[in-house]
């Protein structure tokens, strides 16, 4: 008999309220080294306490005249006969009773059934788990179309109940920032890394006030034919969209409200130099610039919405693989152009996830570059639809210099890098074990097909923040070992065979580096096709086939970023011998979590 479900009674942890439920496959030629679980009996609705949770309690309903509806010493007879526990009386009559921490799929199927099959019942359902749905209050946080709209917006609501980006701190490379009430609260140390006084008008070279005075300039005075141009804010607008403080009954929310910006100024009158964007870079990596203190904010996350022509140099390319070293995602602009990001740096540099831009339909916005070098599309907005198909962020209201904070819409992939930035900064925050190739990965992998059209390439798609923090919630590492050590014979050039193995036990998501060790014999491993097969079906490739391995037997350990990945299900080796004249055997193979 199971133990008692009253001695292994936990809570439900908001981290696997959204864990998705994945139904269990059957072993095509090797048998799991655990009986396999049969479907259950009942539908799942009746089974579970939120989307892929089973219910670890149900509310019993007894029948006018049952002893069970009004005598708790019936009650708790009736439950202990049907393997389960009573733990009180609802205001209603029903009874609360517990089946114990973790059951699985059929084991609650089971007691729903045996609690339908009663006469003396009236009902029995799942005590299914809610959460909050509120949205922000913050007032303008209708307008903020590309935060929750079904059709282009980002699903960012449906990440905050795993994760705000708290402990995460996002650099924002740009120009500097004016103080704003909606943002403050948000803001740690940064630095003005502008060196040149003709640049930086604010009357000196670099220094710890990272203030934005205004990037205004006249016309021609930043080239021949460039007209006049008022201050943007630019960096406060994109430091808005990443972490303004939300919930604060006024603005706007940011999409890592829990997080912090590091204002790290570069660009004035006219842009900024490679040189002190390469400096920046290092700095709020936590790299150590010459004549500049050590970060005491380092960012895990560099948001950069700038660009220029031209490749991506061997100096810029430095710094920022220096600070992916040291564990900062560096989130790059694609570009404003219409034109292949190929053309255009930093956005076409490696080790960046360079970020192209969509309009209110899900479209690539019509300004964007687009390219095989971009990574990801996000919401960028296109105010030439209408001023309020634009991303809505902080700001202010000054022509020249600083006048009153203010609120505004912008478009650019400016506004599409800042989402990513800000999704990235959540990621983190959910499992801060995971690298910032992993982070990439896991946004890529979590992505869904544009809703609109795009022409030359926009990446993986539009990236989904529920999603993509769901799928890396949970994911950590802790060396728990699965195995199945029953054979099977690998048939000479013919079609693939399967072992599986059941894992049960666990919450959330598979870890970034699921350990995949394998056992195989055979005289010539060069024919061999090798695939780990998810419980959802999805399939991550091992081992190809290659002509020039001629070596014997296959015995070794591969790792697989299985992050997106439910850990629980029923998970399989899938192995084909692709040429004739050899035979083999899977002796086994177990997976490491």
């Amino acid at each position: 008999m199971r133990t008692s479900p009253s001695l292994r009674r936990k809570l439900i942890s908001v981290a696997a309220v959204s864990a998705a439920l994945l139904s269990v496959g059957t072993a095509s030629v090797a048998v799991a080294q655990d009986t396999p679980v049969r479907e259950a009996a009942v539908p799942a609705a009746l089974t579970e306490a939120a989307p892929g949770i089973q219910a670890e309690r149900l509310i019993v309903g007894y029948r006018s005249g049952a002893a069970e509806a009004t005598s708790n010493k019936a009650a708790e007879a009736d439950a202990a006969a049907k393997d389960a526990d009573f733990e009180r009386r609802l205001g209603t009559g029903a009874a609360l009773v517990d089946l114990g921490a973790d059951p699985s799929k059929t084991e609650v199927a089971d007691a729903v059934a045996e609690f339908k099959a009663d006469p003396q019942v009236a009902y029995v359902v799942p005590d299914r788990l809610n959460k909050p749905q509120a949205d922000p209050n913050d007032t303008e946080y209708a307008k903020q179309w590309d935060l929750f709209e079904t059709t282009a917006g980002m699903n960012v609501p449906g990440a905050w109940t795993k994760s705000t980006g708290t402990g995460v701190t996002v650099a924002v490379i740009d120009t500097g920032y004016v103080t704003h009430s909606d943002l403050a609260a948000n803001i740690v140390g940064g630095y003005d890394f502008i060196s040149d006084t003709a640049v930086s008008v604010d009357g000196n070279g670099r220094d710890s006030n990272p203030a934005d005075p205004g990037d205004y300039y006249a016309a021609n005075e930043c080239g021949s034919g460039i007209p006049a141009s008022s201050s943007s804010w630019h960096g406060t607008h994109v430091a808005g969209t990443i972490a303004a403080v939300t919930n604060n009954s006024k603005g706007v929310a940011g999409i890592a409200y829990g997080a912090k910006i590091s204002p790290v100024r570069v660009l004035g009158k006219c842009g900024g130099y490679d040189s002190d964007i390469i400096d920046a870079i290092t700095w709020a990596s936590g790299g150590t610039v010459s004549g500049v203190p050590a970060n005491s904010n380092v960012a895990k996350v560099i948001n950069m919405s700038l660009g220029g022509d031209g490749a991506c140099t061997s100096a810029t390319q430095t710094a920022i693989n220096n600070a992916v070293s040291r564990g900062t995602t560096v989130v790059v602009a694609a570009g404003n152009d219409n034109e292949n990001v190929s053309g255009h740096s930093p956005g076409n540099c490696n080790n960046i996830i360079s970020v192209a831009a969509t309009n209110r339909a899900g479209a690539k916005a019509s300004y964007s570059n687009y390219g095989s070098l971009v990574d990801i599309s996000a919401p960028g907005g296109q105010t030439s639809t209408g001023t309020a198909n634009g991303i809505l962020s902080t700001l202010n209201s000054g022509a020249s210099t600083p006048s009153s904070e203010s609120y505004a819409y912008y478009q650019g992939t400016s506004m599409a890098t800042p989402h990513i930035a800000g999704l990235v900064a959540l990621v983190k925050s959910a499992n801060s074990s995971l690298t910032p190739a992993q982070i990439e990965t896991a946004i890529k992998n979590n992505a869904r097909a544009l809703p609109g059209a795009c022409s030359g390439g926009c990446g993986a798609g539009l990236a989904d923040a529920a999603k993509t923090v769901a799928a890396v919630s949970g994911g950590t590492t802790t060396g728990t070992t699965f195995s199945n050590s029953t054979a099977v014979s690998i048939p000479d050039n013919s079609s693939a065979i399967e072992s599986s193995i059941a894992v049960s036990g666990r919450s959330g998501n598979a870890p970034s580096t699921l350990q995949v060790g394998v056992d195989i014999t055979h005289t010539y491993r060069g024919d061999l096709v090798i695939s780990l097969v998810a419980p959802d079906g999805t399939v991550y490739s091992l081992k190809a086939a290659s002509s020039s391995d001629s070596a014997d037997n296959v015995n070794t350990t591969y790792t697989v970023n299985a992050s997106s990945e439910t850990a629980n299900g029923t998970w399989k080796l899938r192995v084909q011998d692709t040429a004739a004249q050899d035979t083999g055997t899977l002796n086994s193979w177990k997976l490491t979590f």
